[in-house]
């Protein structure tokens, strides 16, 4: 049994991340010693460390949690898991595609742009009609 600092060195998730997770019921809360503080054993590491590799591919905590219940029953549902990621996937192509637009609307504003111009056409682009949007623009 290891100390919450010791688990969060082992998993790769920081010590409030862990408390967190134990609240929300991502994870169960560890047994406690008799002083009160939390023992953590090898399993619940390894519970942490998969929540963390879920969360590094950029699932939710809400789809962690549904593949650790998939990877923690007694009968592994391949099925489950891949439809889950394939869900996920999907999402990931979404957001590369709406960044890669970003990316060109971002170039097209930009190539008026010229240093040390007095006014900049990127931002007049930016605050063209924004007058009841932003209280702070004052022209």
């Amino acid at each position: 049994m290891v100390t919450i600092g010791e688990a969060a060195r082992r998993s790769g998730v920081g010590i409030e991340l862990i408390r967190y997770y134990e609240r929300t019921g991502v994870v169960a809360g560890p047994d406690r010693s008799p002083a009160g503080r939390r023992e953590y054993q090898v399993g619940e590491i390894h519970v942490l460390r998969f929540i963390r590799r879920c969360r590094d591919l950029g699932f939710s905590l809400a789809e962690a949690k549904s593949l650790l219940g998939i990877a923690s029953s007694d009968h592994l549902a391949c099925e489950d898991a891949q439809t889950l990621g394939q869900r996920h996937l999907k999402s990931i192509r979404q957001k590369i595609s709406d960044l890669e637009q970003m990316e060109t609307a971002l170039e097209q504003l930009m190539l008026p742009c010229q240093a040390g111009q007095q006014d900049c056409s990127m931002l007049d682009t930016l605050l063209e009609g924004s007058e009841n949007d932003w209280p702070l623009y004052d022209r």
